[in-house]
């Protein structure tokens, strides 16, 4: 072994180069920090006598963020300590929007349950006094299931068709005709496509079903499911489209075979955006339906119920019992949507083009 490579084996290693930071917080400083500032802000309006714990809240937000960037720029260094207060203005900011949707599920979970059994599921409100306990919902289920079903059936294809027109197909002043009528009708209220539906109903002598009112909310929903549907087909690669018509596919079958089956996941969250959209509504029941106690299973007949319409019913009464029959409704809506969402999703993943090998 030659003299040079005994001397340079013999020199030590250089040390590792130290991180940007050189120091850093504990992972879990965060969590600390968040801790300490909720037990100033509770401290500090309790010795203030402030009664809302919406100031304790905000207090203590406040002082996160400024605890944060305090001791994050001591130890880290002001670059660190910038990035970890964006860090924690998101995560105040993410808190004070979650906080009323747990608490309204909160408050409608825990006075919906009083009445919510298999009884109030599976009874109307037939030859009940509105101010005493008993009765149902079954009557405004039945209502609701029918009107949003056939205002998706009418929905969904015509908002799916224009869609794909506007984004495959439309040029000129044509499509320009078309998206600004959706952009217009996207913000028409409830009350005005129940008044146009009302007075299609009286130039015909029409009378009060639920098929009227599915109409009304199909109104609703078409700007909805062609927006949504519009966004997600602009998202399919168009090297998908190019493959396809290359290989010699025609365009209406690339986009019935390529472009529908990619885009269906977030086509499917758009209809059911849109059936969320118009599951609460009220005004247009009111006008077209009319709203019933019995039980009307015929929705080209006769006046119905909807969930909205009984929650408001129930409301406008004013007894205990009505209150409580009015949040075990609102209850069942909210599980009637989400049960919706849940079987869209298995839907949507099960129709989804497979990736990977």
């Amino acid at each position: 072994m030659s003299q040079a490579t005994m001397t340079r084996d013999a020199v030590p290693a250089a040390p590792a180069p130290s991180s940007l930071a050189g120091r850093s917080l504990p992972r879990l400083a965060p969590l600390g920090f968040a801790a300490v500032s909720l037990a100033l802000g509770v401290g500090v309006g309790l010795l203030a006598g402030w009664q809302s714990k919406v100031q304790w809240g905000l207090l203590a937000a406040i002082l996160f963020v400024v605890l944060t960037f305090t001791v994050s720029g001591a130890i880290e260094g002001r670059r660190q300590a910038k990035d970890r207060v964006a860090t924690s203005v998101m995560w105040v900011c993410f808190v004070l929007a979650i906080i009323p949707l747990v608490s309204l599920l909160w408050t409608t979970i825990s006075r919906g349950i009083k009445v919510l059994d298999g009884y109030f599921l599976t009874h109307s409100m037939a030859g009940v006094p509105g101010f005493e306990a008993g009765g149902g919902v079954y009557h405004a289920l039945i209502g609701t299931l029918e009107q949003v079903g056939l205002a998706t059936l009418v929905a969904a294809p015509i908002g799916l068709l224009t869609a794909v027109y506007l984004v495959e197909y439309g040029r000129g002043a044509l499509a320009k005709a078309v998206t600004f009528f959706v952009d217009v009708m996207t913000g028409i209220p409830s009350i005005v496509a129940g008044l146009f539906l009302l007075a299609i109903m009286l130039m015909f002598g029409l009378g009060p079903s639920g098929i009227m009112g599915a109409l009304a909310l199909a109104i609703l929903m078409v700007p909805v499911v062609v927006r949504s549907t519009e966004e997600m087909l602009k998202l399919v690669p168009n090297e998908l489209r190019e493959a396809s018509l290359a290989l010699g596919v025609p365009k209406w079958r690339t986009i019935l075979k390529v472009v529908l089956p990619t885009a269906v996941g977030g086509i499917t969250t758009g209809v059911m955006l849109a059936i969320a959209r118009i599951a609460g509504e009220t005004a247009p029941i009111m006008l077209l339906v009319f709203g019933s106690q019995l039980i009307n299973p015929n929705p080209f007949d006769g006046a119905q119920s909807s969930l909205p319409f009984y929650i408001w019913e129930q409301y406008r009464v004013g007894s205990e019992a009505s209150y409580d029959r009015a949040w075990a409704a609102a209850l069942v809506l909210i599980a009637f949507v989400m049960i919706l969402n849940l079987v869209a999703r298995g839907i949507a993943r099960w129709k989804a083009p497979k990736t990977g090998r």
